[in-house]
């Protein structure tokens, strides 16, 4: 089934390929194959990415341990500058892909970080981590490699290294986590 659904999306990502580059970074097969991702789909993923990551990180500061913690000061203070270069470089009608809250999926995981009882808490914040800085990671390698804004694909390409040691920060912290 899984195969069957990744061929019809390589299909139309071969038959129709402005369609499918925004239809795939929402189902994420663009990241399966590679594929930059359009600017406006970049801006909006980048945007909300790091508004996921300060309030995610906002709510380790209050439960979490030592080490979250520590991680979500690192978090708060790196996705604040990135959120604010972000939003200076985009301008005219890219100013629309900027978005002014969190979406369904991010509210849902921040819900579950929040009702987390302390002693639960890193097993949702330290695997979300993970993988969120995974998916930030992607994004920004394939932005870098293939976007068609050479100012954000500059800056991408710039942020990319920060991103790369928060992932390996946020492994080290799930890997610690007894």
């Amino acid at each position: 089934m899984k195969r069957t659904i990744l061929a019809i999306a390589i299909g139309c990502g071969l038959a129709f390929p402005a369609l499918a580059q925004s239809v795939g970074e929402k189902t994420g097969v663009n990241s399966v194959l590679g594929i930059a991702p359009k600017t406006e789909d970049f801006i909006k993923e980048a945007a909300m990415s790091d508004m996921l990551e300060i309030e995610a990180a906002k709510i380790a500061q209050q439960k979490g341990n030592a080490a979250e913690k520590k991680f979500a000061d690192q978090m708060v203070k790196d996705h604040t500058k990135t959120s604010t270069e972000l939003k200076d470089m985009v301008s005219g009608e890219m100013k629309s892909a900027l978005p002014t809250s969190l979406d369904d999926s991010s509210g849902k995981k921040l819900g579950r970080l929040r009702d987390a009882k302390a002693e639960d808490f890193a097993s949702e914040y330290d695997p979300m981590q993970v993988s969120a800085h995974k998916d930030a990671v992607s994004l920004f390698e394939r932005y870098a490699k293939g976007g068609d804004d050479q100012k954000l694909k500059d800056w991408a390409g710039k942020t990319l290294p920060a991103l790369q040691h928060h992932l390996a920060m946020a492994q080290d912290l799930d890997k610690n986590r007894k």
